[in-house]
């Protein structure tokens, strides 16, 4: 065991060392353009009156946006670094008990969960406190409080930026090797998951951990901080609306409701107790329902800390009830992040219809497998987007009604409400993550126990904790399209904001009936389309790699067959690695090129036909577009992707004629289609989605 989680962990580690020396380079080449876009920018009213130069604005924008990569960076690798070393003690650990395998991956999980969610808080608290004291902030003649969050807008996109190419890395890179070991060893050889004669089977075990664990905590790590800056920006921009006395409760609001996070999530991860009594081999109870039995603690625990935070932070007193309509607010982002996590459950758990239809339609053969689960994913984007919509507007109906005034007397907590919604979706984001981070380590544990050839009765146990992990992946991925939804919407606001004070005249609206405007909505619903299809194809052409070398080993030396001959794992490795670092170039190049050059092209069109704000207009479309149909895109993926792995699964179990019948093959083949749907581009969408964002707020200065 020990051997091969020795394995496991050279090749994780030695390709995130290669792959983040990649992210490095470019990150260092984007902050370049940045500094030199910001020297020649125009510079706000604000920064003109705070007496903010161009050479600072510009050294604070570079400074958050290297930071946010390398906070970024550092939360990927303490994901990736916990799970290459937990994954070995939970299969040592199911040779004991059940419970305990499921307990020792939780801790795991949760550890590196409240790094990444304590990173992001930590980061941005500090450059706020630096930036405050560096600024002078609040003294006479320099920049006001309410000014300041839009400063740390780079961190969010230094964050966003690595978790985009940690994700199509990562992802290209585990969904290669685990097709590539798939469809050689179980379909052509006959050999069952994780068998130690696959040659391929350390890269899909490494691919665990850098696909999933790095990249899941990097993009967790982006979200929240894109929404806490978004939600300091809209706290900041309406506290002065309002001409609050006091803003600070507003601004720093989103910071105090994710370090509760931490606390809670913590006492929900230690609910979870394990049992050492080396007696009960059997599974206590379905290590789902005690998941979900921590969740609702962390659930209830949330809500709590969040009405104390809103009483404590958002009283004031030109509206005494406003604190009262912004905890609903929250409340109505908690019982969003339950619904969507209950939603993703239900189309992707076996034990419910979705799941069992899926593998029934797996006994007439390859091709109605497939159609059943492209309509399953199709279907399953109805009930979340229903949701999401009936969030937004209640939150902002909340906000609205709160009670708090601009100078003319018209309500202004709309957008703000929205912000505390997105807050309290992700007031259990620790817990959340943890959920998701229990399932590579549980997949890594059942492939040492299956390599190590140890008994059946092992074997059992890390089955029913993978099968759960594939569900709890599933519904973190359900929870952060969710999230990014939401947070897309605000950053969205905060864009149009920070156009109107460059331009110097109101930007509220966008017009789609202008047909330039048109194009740039579509333009973005094309970039969504063209960047799945760049993602899955690197996984296709990956995975052809894989099989041919997989296939050649088998062929070259017979005795792999029977023990005889040790296939060669570090040739498998070495493939996936090079060519997954290759792949992820040009998708996550034409996401960060596209809205620049778009909003550049319209700008000059606009300088020459008279519409000074054409080009921010056209990329704001673009904006909105893409945050639509990437949401849908994001939602089909993911489901149909989980929906079609638990099918398999479920055949596995015994159903339908079980392991190496034809209906198993025929959900093989359903399941190595998921694979790049679920794993790569699915969760790239939806951090490609917050990172649009993000570069529109930095490079808003290029569309004018």
């Amino acid at each position: 065991m020990a051997q091969i989680s020795e394995a496991i962990r050279d090749g994780a580690e030695g390709f995130f060392k290669t792959q983040y020396g990649t992210i490095s380079k470019m990150a260092v080449l984007l902050a370049l353009v940045i500094l030199s876009i910001y020297l020649f920018r125009n510079t706000t009213p604000q920064q003109e009156s705070s007496g903010l130069g161009r050479a600072t604005s510009a050294c604070i924008t570079v400074a958050a946006f290297l930071l946010g990569a390398l906070c970024s960076g550092v939360a990927g690798y303490v994901g990736m670094w916990v799970s290459v070393r937990a994954n070995v003690r939970v299969s040592s650990a199911a040779r004991r008990s059940a419970r305990e395998a499921l307990q020792i991956a939780v801790r795991a999980g949760g550890f590196s969960a409240l790094v990444v969610v304590g990173m992001a808080v930590i980061g941005i608290a500090i450059l706020y406190a630096t930036f405050y004291v560096w600024l002078g902030v609040d003294s006479p003649g320099s920049m006001k409080v309410t000014d300041l969050p839009l400063l740390l807008v780079g961190y969010g996109f230094g964050a966003s930026f690595v978790a985009l190419f940690a994700q199509l890395g990562g992802g290209i890179y585990t969904k290669a090797a685990d097709v590539g070991a798939d469809l050689v060893g179980k379909v052509e050889q006959g050999i069952p998951e994780d068998d130690p004669r696959n040659p391929a089977v350390i890269a899909d075990l490494v691919g665990d951990n850098v696909g999933d664990c790095a990249a899941r905590g990097a993009d967790l790590f982006e979200s929240i901080a894109a929404e806490i800056i978004s939600a300091m920006i809209l706290g900041g921009t309406m506290a002065q609306h309002c001409k609050i006395e006091d803003p600070s409760g507003f601004i720093l609001f989103p910071l105090v409701v994710h370090s509760f996070d931490l606390v809670v999530s913590s006492i929900g991860i230690l609910s979870i107790r394990g049992t050492r009594d080396s007696n009960v081999k059997v599974p206590l109870e379905d290590p789902m329902t005690i998941l979900q039995k921590g969740y609702s603690v962390t659930i209830i625990l949330a809500v709590l800390t969040f009405f104390g935070s809103t009483r404590w932070l958002l009283y004031t007193e030109q509206a005494p009830s406003a604190w009262l309509n912004f905890s609903l607010c929250g409340l109505v982002g908690i019982i969003t992040a339950y619904v969507f996590v209950w939603i993703t459950k239900y189309y992707t758990d076996y034990k419910h219809e979705p799941v069992r239809t899926l593998a029934l339609s797996s006994s007439t053969g390859h091709g109605t497998n497939i159609i059943a689960g492209v309509s399953l994913g199709l279907e399953s984007t109805a009930i979340p987007v229903l949701v999401i919509s009936v969030s937004i507007i209640s939150a902002f109906w909340l906000g609205h009604t709160s009670g708090l005034v601009d100078e003319t007397g018209s309500p202004t907590g709309g957008l703000f409400g929205t912000a505390v919604a997105t807050m309290g979706m992700l007031s259990t984001a620790a817990y959340i993550l943890t959920m998701d981070m229990f399932g590579p380590i549980a997949d890594n544990a059942g492939g040492i126990v299956e390599m190590s050839q140890q008994p059946e009765s092992v074997r059992e146990i890390t089955d029913v904790l993978d099968a759960v992990g594939n569900t709890t992946k599933a519904t973190t991925k359900g929870f952060a399209i969710g999230s990014a939804a939401l947070a897309s919407f605000l950053l969205f606001s905060a864009y149009m904001d920070e156009v109107s004070s460059f331009a110097r005249e109101p930007f509220k609206q966008v017009d789609i009936a202008i047909p330039e405007v048109f194009i740039g909505g579509l333009l973005g619903s094309m970039l969504i389309f063209l960047f799945s299809a760049w993602a899955c194809a690197a996984v296709g052409r990956t995975a052809q790699e894989v099989v041919k070398e997989v296939r050649r080993q088998f062929i070259e030396r017979p005795g792999i067959m029977d023990y005889k001959e040790k296939p060669d794992y570090g040739r498998c490795v070495a493939i996936v690695a090079s060519a997954s670092l290759r792949e992820m170039i040009k998708p996550g190049a034409l996401a960060i090129v596209s809205p620049i050059v778009v909003g550049f092209l319209f700008r000059v069109l606009g300088h020459y036909t008279g519409h000074p704000l054409l080009g921010a207009k056209v990329v704001a479309a673009l904006l909105m577009f893409a945050t639509v149909s990437g949401i849908l895109m994001a939602l089909f993926l993911n489901t149909a992707g989980g929906a079609w792995d638990n099918a398999k699964k479920f055949i596995e179990t015994g159903a339908l004629g079980g392991k190496g019948s034809e209906s198993h093959k025929a959900a093989v083949t359903g399941d190595t289609v998921g694979d790049p749907f679920k794993d790569t581009a699915g969760p790239s969408l939806h951090v490609l989605i917050k990172m649009l964002a993000t570069i529109t707020l930095v490079m808003a200065p290029v569309f004018l």
